[in-house]
């Protein structure tokens, strides 16, 4: 029978504003030790699949550096330090990104972005009754542009592989199941 694995020491290699870089000693479940094994320690996620009350889906379309795209997604990003509920950073990213408020927003999924070696979570919300409220406040490296699209419109974004950020693509999916508009 397999064990948890068993944590030795751990040494911070790198520290900044939206990640630190550890290298960890661990003993794994066979007795042998590994090290360094190396983890990526970011903040929770959170993203928000938004349907509009007239049951428009607001995307956003922004530039992603690393890749050299524009990519489309959901609203979402980084918990901020002091917030402690994944909910209210999920209202406030959707309001930031899009100007859109909620009337009913709730959580469908909790998954892992890469497990291997990172110790966050990203939590999947579905957003229901939106409605334009505020001004878009962009964060310093935010260029954001809205897309709204019917449910079947994005269901076709999926199956032409048009949305390729994998967390976004799950965030869709689990909304798109809670809302029955996709079975399996």
């Amino acid at each position: 029978m397999h064990t948890e694995w068993k944590h030795v020491s751990s040494k911070y290699i790198h520290h900044e504003k939206w990640f630190n870089l550890r290298a960890d000693k661990v003993i794994k479940s066979d007795g042998s030790f590994m090290e360094p094994y190396y983890v990526f320690e970011f903040s929770n996620w959170v993203n928000v699949l938004p349907i509009t009350t007239d049951g428009k889906v607001i995307l956003v379309k922004q530039y992603r550096y690393a890749l050299g795209v524009w990519s489309i997604e959901v609203p979402g990003g980084i918990m901020d330090p002091h917030e402690t509920e994944p909910t209210e950073a999920a209202k406030r990213e959707l309001l930031e990104e899009t100007g859109y408020s909620c009337k009913h927003i709730e959580e469908v999924a909790v998954v892992a972005p890469n497990p291997a070696t990172q110790s966050n979570k990203l939590y999947c919300y579905l957003a229901t009754g939106c409605e334009l409220t505020h001004e878009q406040s962009f964060d310093d490296n935010e260029e954001i542009e809205l897309v709204l699209v019917t449910i079947d419109e994005l269901k076709a974004m999926l199956r032409k592989n048009e949305i390729v950020q994998s967390l976004h693509v799950s965030s869709i999916l689990y909304g798109l199941l809670k809302l029955e508009a996709i079975n399996f």
